[in-house]
């Protein structure tokens, strides 16, 4: 009993996961099926008068076949004679019928599984888009390019199996119907040895389910250690940790490997039991109704039919049902998964048709990671088209603190006003829109110049005369001008084919281009040369008053021209003023600059 009732939630939740996603969909599948099921039956049960002729009958015995007479009687009513030829025409007829229906219920299966699989993917993009950024970054990588990816593809297996089963637990109602309909005790015997070779089944079923739910967990340690992999390749292969690191790589590879096994080898077994099982019921149940009871064998031959279609959908059904279970730790997954997403989804305004014309303004801000305190009690107003530096000691806060007036966090305390309206009013997309961003370690696709600048906008005169102004204001137009297929060169994966400086130019260049209101320069320069950090320091000095510019430097250097520096210590403000008033002022700021010698 305990087996049923957790099969009947099962598959009660199942149809509701699906449901949310196909709706109406699903009924028309399941009308199809069913209509092919009765077509197949009309089209067996004509078999009937057929084997009544063969017997040499001169006609056909209406009597004789019990329930199912009301086909002769409808073909007689309809004035179509009951001898051999017009039978067989029904008959053909009606598995005609089944052929077309068939033909038209997979067209529509193959259509309403790409809907669904489009679908999920669709709100997986979506739903990873709408989470905050404090949530991303404290969740786990591997989970999610699992979940995006394999995790994904597994779902849709999951689809298809399922609605395999149901199609199939379809036809084996329609079959038992028919068999019922034609001999109720040969039927009632074959539904019992039917049930008791589900015994083997519900043993399998718990087994593949576990090693379903281990394969998803250690999907999700492989990609996560993938990722590690290769993002720290460079560090691994230079201190020879590539072998103890690859050691738990191959781990992983055999964990997976180990739970593929045992799926695979549950669903071998019930492939190889099926047959056994059919006849020795089949040949159990005849004999019994034969020897033992003494009942007629035509009856029983069509009945077996039915019973022989019934048994061989409900064993395939019990096979792909298996399937479904082998990939069913993926749906699990993925509905914690978006449930995951939807909690920590970012709350945004709506308002949206705004300037930012005066300044950002942070009060009393405070930010927490889990239980550590990053920032703390922040009071700071960043004034339009004015430079403001952030330095500070490593820990002490300056990427958190820019990440935050760029809208990427929010504060866990206190407060965060654009031109006085509190952020959390406005359209946060909105707002990052207008923002350009330049990392240590600039973003590069592995796509042509043009596309990297442009992030695609359609290519036409407009888009280009500001693509080779960006390029100019980046300083970097006469390189690519150099190259043999300027600004349709490919640059390679991470911008592999170009030097340092040239990817910070390029990257400098895709934010001009899409006229910021905001640059943020997240130690833009810290890993270049003094010459190249030189030149893209020219770059940035003509751009002042332009925008207001956000710049977190370890190289002091670069911030000599800045309206105004914040210096943080410890999550904390401590001094805010011009280079030189730092320079007078702070004791720590003035030892920064005497130990870069400046």
């Amino acid at each position: 009993m305990s087996y049923i009732k957790s099969f009947i939630i099962r598959n009660f939740t199942s149809f509701t996961y699906f449901y949310r996603h196909l709706r109406h969909r699903i009924f028309i599948a399941v009308g199809l099926s069913i209509l092919v099921g009765v077509l197949d039956g009309f089209g067996l049960a004509m078999f009937l008068p057929v084997l009544q002729l063969a017997d040499g009958s001169t006609g056909v015995d209406p009597e004789g076949l019990g329930n199912l007479r009301f086909l002769v009687d409808g073909m007689a009513g309809l004035g179509i004679p009951l001898s051999l030829l017009p039978i067989l025409g029904v008959l053909c007829l009606f598995f005609l019928l089944k052929g077309i229906m068939k033909f038209i219920g997979d067209s529509y299966r193959v259509m309403v599984q790409q809907y669904f699989i489009r679908r999920l993917r669709l709100s997986l993009v979506d739903a990873l888009n709408k989470i905050s950024f404090k949530s991303f970054v404290t969740s786990d990588a591997g989970r999610i390019q699992n979940t995006m990816t394999g995790e994904a593809d597994r779902v849709m297996r999951a689809y298809q199996f399922y609605f395999r089963s149901f199609e199939q637990s379809i036809l084996v109602a329609v079959y038992m119907g028919f068999a019922f309909f034609v001999d109720v005790r040969f039927a009632v015997l074959v539904t019992v040895g039917g049930i008791l070779t589900n015994l083997l089944y519900q043993i399998i079923y718990r087994k593949t389910k576990n090693a379903s739910r281990r394969l998803t967990r250690d999907s999700h340690a492989y990609q996560g250690l993938v990722i590690q992999h290769v993002g720290q390749f460079k560090y691994l292969k230079a201190t020879g940790l590539l072998h103890r690191f690859g050691k738990k790589l191959k781990q992983s590879i055999f964990d997976i490997e180990l739970n593929n096994k045992k799926i695979g080898i549950y669903g071998a077994l019930l492939t190889a039991a099926r047959e056994p099982l059919l006849i020795f019921v089949v040949a159990g149940v005849i004999i019994l109704q034969t020897v033992v009871l003494d009942a007629a064998l035509a009856p029983i031959l069509i009945s077996l039919l039915f019973f022989y279609r019934a048994l061989t959908a409900l064993i395939a059904m019990q096979n792909t049902w298996n399937g479904y279970l082998s990939v069913a730790g993926s749906m699990e997954n993925m509905t914690d998964y978006f449930n995951d997403l939807t909690e920590k989804k970012e709350q945004t305004g709506t308002r949206s048709e705004y300037t930012f014309v005066k300044s950002i303004e942070l009060k009393q801000a405070s930010f927490y990671y889990g239980n550590t305190l990053i920032l703390k009690d922040i009071d700071l107003k960043v004034e339009k088209h004015k430079t403001t530096a952030f330095v500070g000691e490593s820990g002490s806060g300056k990427t958190t603190l820019v990440s935050m007036l760029g809208g990427l966090f929010r504060p866990d305390q206190g407060s965060m006003l654009i031109d006085g309206q509190d952020v959390g009013d406005l359209n946060l997309g909105d707002f990052q829109s207008r923002i350009g961003f330049i990392t240590q370690d600039p973003v590069i696709f592995n796509d042509s110049i043009f596309n990297n600048v442009t992030f695609w906008d359609t290519d036409n005169e407009e888009h280009r005369d500001k693509f080779w102004e960006a390029l100019r204001q980046a300083s970097v137009d006469h390189f690519v001008l150099g190259l043999e297929e300027k600004e349709d060169t490919v640059l390679g994966q991470n911008g592999i084919n170009l030097s340092g400086g040239q990817k910070q130019r390029l990257a400098i260049a895709r934010e001009l281009y899409k006229y910021p209101e905001i640059l943020i320069m997240d130690e833009a320069t810290s890993a270049l040369d003094s010459e190249t950090e030189r030149d893209i320091q020219k770059n940035i000095d003509l751009l002042k008053g332009q925008y207001t510019i956000l710049i977190i430097a370890h190289r002091l250097s670069t911030i000599r021209n800045a309206d105004r520096v914040v210096m943080l210590n410890q999550g904390r403000i401590e001094r805010i003023g011009t280079y030189q008033d730092l320079v007078n002022q702070s004791d720590s700021f003035k030892r920064m600059v005497a130990l870069q010698e400046l």
